[in-house]
């Protein structure tokens, strides 16, 4: 958060060995700002990516927004030609989860919200500029420039995912520090709690404040590793799947690909018989085509998360 940090604090970070850094810009916009509660001008941003670009950082992400309250296709135009010119060398637009069930404090920002059609024109504004402007879309909202190593290892197929996004680092254990923050291993996940009083109380008695943990079985691992590459690599190699899992692939999956057929109507996918491709329309959809892959998934009724769209 930009709003926090000195000069001091940068060069500490960069002493200690950090050198990639990431900062929350959001949306520039004074009414959108306004809406959520984060005053955040534009020159402060820029003076923070001053400072990192002083202390010899190797890489910089931008963090966005879209789906605000008062974002608008103009005003959001604004900001990606505002952030452009800071000349990051990754972005990520975050779709904004409302989720006012969860988060009471959201429930304010209800009546000001951007349809579902606002949403994706904004999405389709932000590929459109940001690929002119010479960066790759890496998909879920990430853009890196074409000589990033995310860039590379998409065009290699070595892409990874993981809690924190996308990755070039495959299997790596990710262990997570302070209050809801999800660690990962090969074999399981656990979470921290999400209540301060009760994190530092734990903290206080020498106990670890993880909250709930879960052990994945081996139907969980395949189809992990199915939902990854639909994102990573926006297809699926059918022997390449069977091979790696140890299955044959079309048979085990048979049920899920055969339900993939109104999303191949609609243009978002295409099936051979020997793999599965995303269409560049259906990259805007990739969380909607990942999840018939995910057997845990309730029905829509039943959902507490927030809407891919």
């Amino acid at each position: 958060d930009p709003r926090g940090i000195t000069r001091d604090h940068v060069r500490a970070l960069r002493e200690v060995g950090f050198n990639r850094a990431s900062l929350g810009v959001q949306d520039y916009d004074p009414a959108v700002q306004k809406a959520v509660h984060r005053w955040q001008p534009r020159e402060l941003t820029e003076e923070v990516v001053g400072w990192i670009r002083d202390a010899g950082f190797l890489s910089l992400n931008l963090d966005l927004i879209y789906g605000f309250p008062h974002q608008t296709v103009d005003s959001f135009e604004k900001t990606l030609d505002a952030v452009l010119k800071l000349r990051p060398d990754r972005l990520v637009t975050f779709s904004y989860a409302h989720v006012p069930w969860l988060k009471r404090a959201q429930r304010v920002l209800t009546k000001s919200m951007p349809s579902a059609e606002v949403k994706l024109q904004l999405l389709k504004l932000t590929i459109e500029k940001l690929t002119s402007e010479g960066y790759i879309y890496i998909g879920m909202d990430h853009f890196a420039r074409e000589n990033d190593e995310l860039a590379v290892a998409q065009q290699r197929k070595t892409l990874q995912r993981n809690f924190q996004g996308y990755s070039t680092h495959g299997g790596a254990d990710i262990f997570a520090f302070g209050m809801s923050a999800i660690s990962q291993t090969d074999d399981a996940y656990w979470q921290n709690t999400k209540d301060l009083n009760r994190y530092y109380a734990a903290l206080d008695q020498g106990r670890s404040p993880q909250c709930k943990g879960y052990f994945l079985t081996a139907e969980d691992k395949i189809r992990r590793r199915t939902i990854m590459r639909i994102m990573c690599d926006l297809s699926l190699d059918y022997a390449g799947m069977s091979q790696e899992s140890g299955i044959d692939f079309p048979l085990r999956f048979a049920t899920e690909l055969a339900g993939l057929a109104d999303l191949e109507a609609d243009g978002l996918v295409r099936r051979t018989a020997s793999g599965l491709e995303v269409t560049q329309v259906g990259r805007l959809f990739i969380r909607n085509i990942a999840m018939r892959f995910d057997a845990y998934l309730p029905k829509e009724s039943e959902r507490r998360f927030s809407k891919t769209i």
